[in-house]
């Protein structure tokens, strides 16, 4: 048995989501990978993943080997890279985890840049809406979180924005424009599942005025639509299903356009930090410590009247 490869394997099975994503990603046949697993059950004598027809999931054993196995693999990318480093130029994999909304406006508008200046070095981005208990598992780690949360990792400030009340124009021509926060207990609420944000959970939308004064406001609005997908929750502003809290960044051409309306403008949802998270190794790999300066570099230019996120209000 390839124990390293058996190793790969199982971690992709697990990123990718399932047996046949994991051989589609490392051009396998999907019966390679089932063997693959398979064999290192046999050889650990426990078994790793439950299956279902639907779904998999990791036992107690799994999750503990699927730790100790991402060190294994980035300790063994390290040390190739180490032996190649007299040639300048960095080669390896990053492995990235990274929220939906970052990965699409902060990420992917980058690559093309970042795979310019560093050929050698490929990245693959696992999205996850909420990555902050996966960080130990990947090279960097990109959250978006509120102000005040408790990260528990080492994480370095990228950017800062601001979660607005945002609704189109047919919406409120429909119901109103709310003058008071009291007003969006009769609209249509498009929610984000916060987790581990104290004051957003259920029906409750959480206000505080932008200039700090005074206690938050709740307003108990109806619920429309539930998304972990921050462009699900946009696109369904943008054409008039309710109300939703969103970034600066990510709506201020459609703001500056008119197909939305800064709702409430003396209000704000909530002041949000975009971080970069390592996980808590001691060696920083070098092509990780190029690419988070690469990050913290002027973001692209605004292309086809989209403003990339980073560029945050």
């Amino acid at each position: 048995m390839d124990r390293l490869l058996s190793m790969r394997v199982f971690g992709r099975v697990i990123d990718e989501g399932g047996f046949a994503a994991a051989a589609r990603a490392l051009e396998l046949s999907p019966a390679a990978v089932t063997r693959l697993i398979g064999d290192l059950e046999t050889h650990l004598g426990a078994r790793l993943i439950q299956r279902t027809t639907r779904k998999i999931s990791l036992t107690d054993a799994g999750e503990r080997y699927l730790e100790s196995v991402r060190t294994i693999l980035r300790d063994i990318d390290d040390a190739e890279t180490a032996a190649v480093a007299s040639t300048r130029e960095l080669q390896g994999t990053l492995h990235i985890l990274s929220t939906p909304v970052l990965a699409t406006h902060l990420l992917a508008p980058r690559i093309a840049r970042w795979r310019e200046r560093h050929p050698g070095v490929a990245l693959d981005i696992v999205v996850d809406p909420f990555p902050q208990h996966r960080v130990e598992s990947f090279d960097v780690s990109f959250l978006l979180l509120e102000d005040g949360t408790d990260l528990n990792v080492v994480a370095r400030p990228l950017s800062h924005t601001d979660m607005i009340v945002c609704a189109a124009p047919s919406w409120l021509a429909r119901a109103g424009t709310p003058q008071v926060p009291a007003d969006l207990a009769q609209h249509q609420y498009l929610k984000f599942p916060w987790q581990q944000t104290t004051g957003h959970s259920a029906r409750r939308f959480r206000l505080q005025r932008c200039d700090g004064v005074g206690a938050p406001v709740d307003v108990d609005m109806p619920v429309a639509l539930q998304s972990a997908s921050f462009d699900v929750l946009y696109r369904a502003t943008l054409e008039g299903a309710g109300i939703a809290a969103l970034s600066t960044a990510l709506v201020a051409p459609h703001l500056e356009s008119g197909a939305l309306v800064h709702v409430l403008p003396d209000w704000i949802f909530g002041r949000f930090t975009i971080y970069a998270a390592l996980p808590s190794r001691k060696q920083l790999p070098a092509r990780t410590r190029a690419f988070l300066d690469f990050m913290d570099e002027a973001p692209p230019p605004r292309r086809g009247g989209r403003r990339m996120l980073a560029a945050a209000a």
